[in-house]
């Protein structure tokens, strides 16, 4: 079953298709797109099928990926700094979440969250002689440069942040802030 005629003329404007440009990808004439957009016309099911493969493959050639979304200046500490030094690199840029590595492997993840919880537990004596490794929350979720961005949405939300790679190696983070990006 295919979806409804007056879902190509939205699907086509929001991929920023022009008629002429989707009837060569058909095989139609341009006046026939024109015609079914406006209702004056209904195509054949194997015109109507064509048009929608066509706005279906664009859209998967459009679709924003990870690697599309994500902050790529990954800021990181190592496991074994002092969390004082940690804390100062977030403040310094602004950043909520920060990766923690072991050498190049990630390791666990610090956030504003999991630092509240620590400075209500500690006192400043304490915080003051804190490693990262002992306060840090495991890593965040990580997935493949070409993962689509939508499909990051539900997952940012709960863990406030993910690790995007490519060939194996971390190449950025998405916050949810990133995922705004899908709406310019």
């Amino acid at each position: 079953m295919l979806p409804r005629l007056e879902y190509i003329k939205q699907a086509r404007m929001r991929l920023g298709v022009t008629q002429r440009k989707l009837a060569s990808l058909t095989g139609v004439s341009t006046s026939m797109i024109n015609q079914i957009e406006s209702g004056r016309c209904r195509p054949s099911y194997e015109t109507a099928r064509k048009i929608f493969e066509a706005l279906g493959s664009l859209e998967g050639k459009t679709a924003m990926k990870a690697g599309d979304i994500c902050s790529r200046k990954l800021i990181s500490v190592q496991r074994d700094e002092r969390l004082h030094d940690a804390i100062d690199m977030m403040r310094l840029n602004s950043i909520s979440q920060i990766p923690v590595l072991d050498g190049s492997k990630v390791v666990g993840i610090l956030s504003e969250d999991g630092l509240a919880k620590i400075m209500s537990e500690k006192d400043e004596g304490e915080l003051k002689n804190l490693k990262v490794f002992q306060v840090m929350d495991a890593p965040a979720p990580l997935v493949d440069v070409s993962t689509p961005a939508k499909a990051l949405v539900p997952l940012v939300r709960f863990t406030k942040c993910i690790l995007v790679s490519e060939k194996g190696n971390v190449i950025g983070i998405v916050t949810i802030t990133d995922t705004l990006k899908m709406v310019e």
